[in-house]
């Protein structure tokens, strides 16, 4: 192998590994290496994990025995965000409330990256709670872009694509609410993917917005994304809202060639240059026999205000269980009411208390018509433009953020944070997959930036997505 081994690609890893080119704990060392080196600069990990040397030596012996049979992310050591459960390890979300909470049990996509034989290098930092797109809302400190240490990484899945991008892991698992993955990706230059609504269970992981909640990978190219979304998809019996193996078999669509870009929504706030790659990204296509249309989709301006009002109230809803008496770290005050006042106020930090009593505000019996009710139509009305514009066309694109990455603290103002995800929102509020894979760099005070494409393909057609995003990077998806 030419290059360092922390920086292979999950398929380079496994061909390495098989061709015993280097072992499973030359890759660990490899990794835990970097990510020791670099992580007090960046403070991607809230915490690294001491090397299980029985999972390694399990991962080893595996790939000794079973050769190609085993799989490709066996002996792989993969980021796992703080907000994802891993048995025995601090699930912090990021928040004071939870900092000594140690998980019981695995989320399902934890069991199922542990069954496949990949190795968990730490818990990334993240915006607490998942609230935010910066990664400086975190409690313990914020984490810096690896590309320019003076910018975030995005967020709120910032420590895990600054892992990647860091080389400190091969890969690593995100949650997506709003663009929480693939925000990041576009940041640091990565792959970030968010799979259709219900694709990947929900299981073990800590809720922001329950309907709008998706696990996903950040990856350096497109095949490690499908490599481990093949692994994590599936039906399961701990939640409800996950896909029958049968449904996405009746989701099919013959193929238009046609990608579809609403550009009334790109006249005004993508700056020049983003503007500049995306319209370059769209001649490539258009030389392989694509047809770029104009869609129309009226709606969409409204989806930011319609997440901000859905994802709060399903937020407020979900955070209330951490009162420091069923969950979360205890105040001591002199009667109960004090004891949740202390709690709340001392766990919480400044950007999940404005959204709890935000959501709190649009759920109240005098306002949950004016504001839930109106954006859950709005939520309704985007499904069926979607809908209808997939009639004529593939995928649907956009630049994934307007801009490329910022500079800390340039977006002190709520409502400019909140429209990092102008772009990312109508994915979650429709449950339709989407995926972000770089797409060429700008410039910004003499610093190559890293910008990304956006698409989104009707719901179940995830595999769709892996080919457009694979034409992008040059790999052949199959």
């Amino acid at each position: 192998m030419t290059k360092p081994l922390n920086q292979l690609s999950i398929v380079e890893a496994a061909s390495g590994l098989r061709a015993k080119d280097f072992s499973v704990r030359d890759l660990w060392d490899a990794c835990m290496a970097e990510a020791v080196a670099k992580n007090e600069e960046l403070n991607v990990f809230l915490e690294l994990f001491d090397a299980n040397e029985e999972a390694i030596a399990a991962a080893q012996q595996r790939i000794d025995t079973e050769g190609e049979g085993a799989p490709l992310l066996c002996g792989i050591p993969i980021a796992m965000k703080d907000n994802i459960l891993i048995e025995g390890h601090v699930a912090s979300a990021a928040s004071k409330m939870l900092e000594n909470y140690t998980a019981t049990y695995d989320a399902t996509v934890t069991a199922k990256l542990k069954e496949a034989g990949a190795l968990f290098i730490g818990r990334t930092n993240m915006d607490e709670f998942a609230m935010g797109s910066s990664t400086e809302h975190s409690a313990f400190g914020s984490t810096r872009n690896p590309l320019d240490p003076t910018r975030v990484p995005g967020g709120s899945s910032g420590g895990s694509s600054a892992a990647v991008a860091a080389n400190m892991a091969l890969a690593a698992l995100g949650t997506d609410t709003g663009g929480s993955i693939r925000q990041p990706a576009a940041h640091c230059g990565l792959v970030g993917f968010k799979p259709t609504y219900g694709a990947i269970s929900r299981h073990g992981l800590i809720a922001l917005g329950s309907s709008l909640d998706q696990a996903g990978p950040l990856t350096h190219t497109v095949e490690d994304a499908k490599i481990l979304f093949d692994v994590m998809k599936g039906e399961d019996s701990m939640d409800a809202t996950t896909i029958p193996a049968d449904f996405c078999a009746t989701k099919t669509s013959a193929a238009k060639k046609r990608i579809g870009v609403p550009y009334h929504l790109l006249a005004s706030g993508v700056d020049e240059d983003v503007r500049a790659r995306f319209d370059e990204t769209l001649e490539k296509f258009k030389e392989e026999g694509y047809e770029i249309c104009e869609v129309q989709l009226p709606t969409s301006p409204y989806a930011l205000p319609a997440y901000y009002v859905v994802m709060p109230a399903e937020a407020s809803a979900n955070l209330a269980r951490f009162d420091g008496i069923r969950y979360g770290n205890g105040g001591k005050g002199k009667d109960l009411l004090e004891d949740y006042v202390i709690a709340k106020t001392e766990g919480f930090g400044h950007e999940t208390k404005r959204r709890i009593l935000l959501g709190t505000f649009v759920l109240s019996s005098g306002y949950i018509d004016a504001y839930y009710r109106k954006a859950q139509s709005a939520r309704g009305a985007l499904i069926a433009e979607y809908d209808k514009a997939f009639e004529e066309v593939d995928v649907i694109a956009f630049p994934t953020t307007p801009s490329p990455a910022f500079k800390f603290g340039e977006k002190s103002d709520p409502v400019s944070m909140y429209l990092e995800d102008v772009f990312t929102v109508t994915a979650n509020l429709t449950g339709m997959p989407a995926i972000s894979v770089p797409m060429g760099m700008v410039e910004r005070d003499g610093v190559q930036l890293p910008t990304g494409i956006h698409f989104t393909a009707p719901k179940c057609q995830d595999e769709l997505l892996f080919k457009m995003g694979g034409m992008v990077t040059g790999e052949e998806i199959y």
